[in-house]
């Protein structure tokens, strides 16, 4: 069968197309195929992070960072390039360099430059018993017809208000 849009070569990509219940089919050599878009071959994606990993790896192989291993757990760094995951705490000393190496792949650099993390200040935390927390409170005690409590907490709100 010969390709629909040059009519010179073999079709070997048969597209077919539904629209408004009327089914198109077209047929298409693997360069007219390839001018409309249409991919002719599986192409599997590749993660920027394999990449990354791979380089390290070479590098490692070079440099007999290989050598490395945790003495706690028993990890190596080819285990780590293996599965993407340490043993335990312990292998983040043992695989420093290849670790600093890798983060300096990653991030551009193997030293935190963002923003540093401030907890807020123990006053601006809300207390356990904050006004919306009383409410809610009161009116679960009414609902359960527990009046005493409910007595107290209105109490309490007012002390808040």
């Amino acid at each position: 069968m010969l390709c629909d849009h040059c009519n010179e070569r073999d079709a070997v990509v048969h597209l077919t197309r539904i629209v408004d219940n009327a089914v198109t089919q077209l047929h298409l050599c693997e360069k007219c195929a390839a001018a409309k878009g249409v991919e002719t071959t599986l192409a599997v994606p590749q993660h920027p992070l394999g990449d990354i990993l791979q380089a390290v790896q070479q590098q490692a192989a070079s440099t007999g960072v290989d050598a490395a291993a945790c003495s706690f757990c028993g990890a190596t760094a080819r285990d780590f390039r293996a599965s993407g995951r340490l043993g335990c705490p312990h292998c983040y000393d043992a695989m420093e360099q290849s670790l600093r190496e890798l983060l300096r792949r990653l991030h551009g650099s193997s030293r935190h430059v963002g923003q540093r993390y401030d907890p807020p200040a123990t006053h601006l935390v809300e207390k356990p018993d904050t006004l919306h927390d009383l409410r809610d409170r009161l009116r679960r005690a009414v609902d359960a017809e527990q009046f005493e409590l409910a007595a107290e907490l209105r109490d309490r709100i007012r002390v808040l208000e």
